[in-house]
C-alpha cells in the first residue's frame, strides 16, 4: 500500500519560503520579522533594503525566493502580495566549552535561527469600508 498523498500545506494563493541555520538569535532575528508583517512585498523590501541590521539581507533574500515561488510555482502577481505571515523559529544551538579561572568551565552557547515567510495575493480580494 502507498502512502496516502498530504495536503499541500498552504493554500492556492499562498507561497512561502524557509531559511534555515540563520546564525543569529531568534528574539533579533524577529526584530526583522516585525518589521515586514502585514506590509505590501514592495514596502518590505524597501525596508529591508534600508534597514541596518546584518541580517536584513538574509530575511530580503527568504522575501525574494518567496517571491520567486509564488511567481513560478503559483502563477501569482507580484502586485498584489503582501507578507502574511513572517514568523521566526529556533534551530539547533551550538555548546562549547571556554576554560575559567580554578580548573572551572564555562558554557558558551551560540544559537541559530529559521525564519519563514508567507506571502498571499489579494488582487481578487474587495475590501469593504465600515461606516461610522
Amino acid at each position: 500500500m502507498a502512502k496516502k498523498e498530504s495536503p499541500p500545506r498552504q493554500e492556492p494563493d499562498q507561497a512561502r519560503a524557509v531559511i534555515r541555520m540563520l546564525r543569529i538569535s531568534p528574539q533579533k532575528l524577529n526584530l526583522l520579522a516585525q518589521l515586514i508583517r502585514g506590509l505590501s512585498v514592495g514596502e518590505a523590501m524597501d525596508k529591508l533594503a534600508f534597514s541596518r541590521k546584518r541580517h536584513a539581507v538574509d530575511v530580503r533574500k527568504a522575501l525574494n525566493s518567496a517571491i520567486q515561488n509564488a511567481q513560478n510555482n503559483h502563477n501569482l502577481e507580484v502586485d498584489g502580495l503582501i507578507v502574511e505571515q513572517a514568523f521566526v523559529g529556533k534551530n539547533l544551538a551550538i555548546k562549547r566549552i571556554r576554560a575559567r579561572a580554578r580548573n572551572r568551565a564555562g558554557r558558551i552557547k551560540t544559537p541559530f535561527s529559521q525564519i519563514t515567510i508567507v506571502l498571499r495575493d489579494i488582487s481578487g480580494y474587495t475590501f469593504e469600508k465600515k461606516e461610522k
